[in-house]
C-alpha cells in the first residue's frame, strides 16, 4: 500500500502484547481500527515473546495493582473462551526469600490489604512440599494458589485474531516513520505511505524512545536473557510445579516455570533486572556461556536438579522506567494519542486489561479502573 490512506477511527502502532490487545478491544466495540507493526506477528524481537510470563494477584510491587489484576483474570478467562488458547495455566506460584525482602514482604502487603487467598510457608514447608527447593534456612515464602503462567505468542496471536474477526485491518513488515496531529486528529507515516485517524494509540515497546521521545519520559531499554534448563534425572519432576520468584538477602531476583512442555523444553529460568543496557538496533542477540554459568549456579543453589545441561537462551528486552511502573495515559500534548509504554519487565500478565484501558481512554477519555500510578507527568524531565 502507499500514498495516503484515510477513514479510521484509530489506528494502534505496535502490535506486540499491548498493542494487540487493543486493537482487539477497540475493534469490539466497532470501531474502524488499522494495526501497524514493524515485524511479523507475535514476533520474537521484543518483549512479547519467549513462550511464558508469569501471572499473579500478590503484588509485591505495589498494592496497587492488585484492581488492575483481578480484571485481568477476567479478561485472560475471556480470551481464552473466545479463542479456544490455552493462553494462560494456573500452577501456583512461591515467593521465596528472607522475610524482610520485597518478594516476600511486598507479595504479603498486598494480599492482605486486598484480602487475597495465601500461605506462608516457612524453610521446611517449602521444602516439604515443594522437594525440588532448598530454600536456606531463614527464608520463607507466599504461596499464592492462584498464581501461574501466561503464553505471549499465543496471546498476541489470539487478541490479532478476534482483532481481524471484529474488522480491523492489521498491516505487519511497516515500520512507523513518525506521526503528528493534524486539525481533524493525526496522521502516520510508515515507509509504505501516511494514514489519518481520529484518534491514534501508541504501543511501542522497547522503540518506545523513538516514538515518544517528546513525551518527556526517561525510558532505559535493557537486554534479558530467558534460559531454557534441562533438569537432572529428567523433567517429570518438574512437570507440575509452581512458578516462582525467589530473591536473595542482596536484592538479586530470579524466577521460572514450570517444565511447560514437557521433556522437550526444559525448565526455563532468568534473573530480574540483571540486564545490560541497549537498544533494539544494538541489543546482542548472542548468549555467552559464563552468562549460562551464571544463571545455572544461581538457580542450582535454590533448584539442585537444575544444574544441568542449558537447552537454549534468547534474548528479549526490557523498557524501563526509572521508579519502574508503567506509563499508561492520553499524551498530554496531544489528546488525540494515548500511549501504552515502559512496562519495566513486570507487565505481560496485564495485557487483557491494559488494552481495555487503551480503549477507554482513546474513545472515551478516561477510564474507571485506577490507573493514576502510571500517569507520565511524574517522570517528566522536559
Amino acid at each position: 500500500m502507499t500514498g495516503s490512506t484515510t477513514g479510521y477511527d484509530v489506528i494502534v502502532v505496535g502490535l506486540g502484547g499491548m498493542g494487540s490487545a487493543a486493537a482487539y478491544h477497540l475493534a469490539a466495540r466497532g470501531h474502524r481500527v488499522l494495526g501497524l507493526e514493524r515485524h511479523q506477528p507475535a514476533h520474537d524481537k521484543g518483549s512479547s515473546h519467549g513462550g511464558s510470563r508469569i501471572i499473579r494477584q500478590s503484588y509485591f510491587e505495589d498494592p496497587g495493582y492488585v484492581p488492575l489484576l483481578l480484571r485481568a483474570y477476567e479478561l485472560w478467562e475471556k480470551l481464552a473462551v473466545d479463542a479456544q488458547r490455552d493462553v494462560y495455566r494456573i500452577t501456583g506460584g512461591l515467593f521465596i526469600g528472607p522475610p524482610d525482602c520485597l518478594t516476600v514482604s511486598g507479595s504479603l502487603r498486598a494480599s492482605r490489604q486486598w484480602g487475597l487467598p495465601h500461605e506462608v510457608l516457612d524453610a521446611p514447608e517449602i521444602t516439604a512440599r515443594f522437594p525440588n527447593f532448598t530454600p536456606h534456612p531463614a527464608d520463607i515464602a507466599l504461596y499464592e494458589a492462584k498464581a501461574g503462567f501466561a503464553r505471549p505468542e499465543l496471546t498476541v496471536r489470539a487478541h490479532l485474531d478476534l482483532a481481524e474477526r471484529q474488522g480491523a485491518t492489521l498491516q505487519f513488515g511497516e515500520p512507523v516513520l513518525d506521526w503528528r496531529q493534524t486539525s481533524s486528529g493525526v496522521r502516520v507515516r510508515t515507509g509504505r505511505g501516511s494514514y489519518t485517524a481520529a484518534r491514534l494509540v501508541i504501543c511501542p515497546g522497547a522503540w518506545a524512545p523513538q516514538l515518544l521521545g517528546q513525551l518527556g519520559v526517561p525510558i532505559a531499554v535493557e537486554r534479558q536473557v530467558m534460559y531454557w534448563l534441562d533438569p537432572v534425572g529428567g523433567a517429570q519432576g518438574f512437570a507440575d510445579h509452581p512458578i516462582f520468584i525467589a530473591e536473595k538477602s542482596s536484592g538479586a531476583q530470579i524466577y521460572g516455570f514450570p517444565a511447560i512442555d514437557g521433556s522437550r523444553g526444559g525448565v526455563k529460568v532468568a534473573f530480574f533486572r540483571n540486564g545490560i543496557a541497549c537498544t533494539p538496533d544494538t541489543i546482542d542477540r548472542l548468549v555467552h556461556a559464563r552468562e549460562i554459568s551464571e544463571m545455572t549456579a544461581r538457580v542450582a543453589e535454590l533448584l539442585p536438579a537444575l544444574s544441568g545441561t542449558c537447552l537454549h537462551a534468547v534474548t528479549c528486552m526490557y523498557s524501563n522506567t526509572p521508579d519502574q511502573h508503567f506509563v499508561i495515559a492520553r499524551h498530554p500534548g496531544c489528546t488525540e494519542v494515548t500511549v501504552a509504554c515502559g512496562f519495566s519487565g513486570h507487565g505481560f500478565k496485564f495485557v487483557p486489561v491494559v488494552g481495555e484501558i487503551l480503549a477507554d481512554l482513546a474513545i472515551e477519555g478516561s477510564t474507571a479502573l485506577p490507573i493514576s500510578l502510571f500517569d507520565p507527568q511524574r517522570l517528566v524531565t522536559v
